[in-house]
């Protein structure tokens, strides 16, 4: 009798969310907070936009195109994607922290759901933020008088190329946010982790006309395959990108194979992003 009674007055056990809603709560959640800061929003566009409508038309001026088939100002413009992806990401990364320190991550914590939800929530909105830039980005760049060569077939290597390394970036910056306890210090990551790889990935000139070292050292950035793909989707139908990575060869197998560079990229980081969040979940 006094087991039965027992059971009878012991608290219920909260029940888990389900994964579609409880993931939809914590991105609608993280979009309203981003929306509530326009700075976000606005900030990582700037200065990939003044890249694609001022220093392109400038340096293809002043280099003469560097005398290839693709129309420069469209070369730099995609390649401006390459900066604004990351540095998206990155302001992703940072309103995790301060939503650590002044925001509600600790109530969420204690709530009835997988704490990797809260890591894919948060990424779900920087998939949809960072595409939104990078589509206005590319509109600027046509009407700055860019030269594209899109197909419905095409467009796929552009949009799973950038839907794979935006992950793959938000994954850095969930890892960078989850191991750094302040804020100063996470800004000062920003140049070696966003900005330092847009300059040897390809993103303003072929990374062939760099020395073989350093061109040698690209091919293993995912953000030289990601603007490879990109590219190839938007700009470069015969693949000149994907050939100075991988040599002379079918261009179409040779997507495949920096999608799937990109791809294992992605995984990665995204596990050990939620990995460390865990970890520092419990700290």
């Amino acid at each position: 009798m006094a087991v039965t009674e027992a059971l009878s007055i012991a608290p219920a056990r909260p029940r888990r969310a389900r994964p579609v809603s409880a993931l939809g709560a914590l991105a609608r959640r993280r979009a309203a907070l981003t929306a509530g800061n326009p700075r976000q929003i606005a900030l990582p566009l700037l200065g990939p936009a003044l890249i694609a409508l001022i220093v392109a038309p400038a340096l293809k001026i002043a280099t003469g195109g560097l005398h290839s088939t693709i129309d420069y100002e469209s070369f730099a413009g995609v390649g401006a994607v390459g900066l604004v992806i990351p540095l998206s990401c990155i302001f992703a990364g940072l309103s995790v922290i301060v939503d650590r320190q002044a925001g509600a991550q600790r109530e969420l914590l204690a709530a009835p759901i997988p704490r990797a939800y809260l890591v894919l929530g948060n990424l779900i909105v920087a998939v949809v933020l960072s595409a939104l830039q990078a589509i206005v980005l590319v509109g600027l760049t046509a009407l700055r008088g860019g030269t594209f060569h899109i197909t419905f077939t095409s467009i796929d290597w552009a949009l799973a190329s950038g839907l794979l390394f935006t992950v793959f970036m938000y994954g850095v910056a969930e890892t960078l946010a989850a191991r750094i306890g302040k804020a100063e210090e996470y800004v000062g990551a920003v140049p070696a982790v966003a900005i330092l790889p847009f300059f040897f990935a390809g993103a303003l000139y072929p990374i062939n006309a760099m020395p073989s070292v350093l061109a040698t050292i690209a091919k293993f950035l995912p953000l030289t395959h990601a603007l490879a793909l990109l590219r190839y989707g938007l700009i470069d139908p015969h693949g000149q990108g994907l050939h100075a990575i991988w040599g002379a060869g079918n261009p179409t197998t040779q997507a495949f194979a920096s999608l799937a560079v990109v791809a294992l990229y992605a995984v990665a980081l995204t596990a050990i992003s939620i990995r460390a969040f865990t970890r520092a979940a419990v700290k």
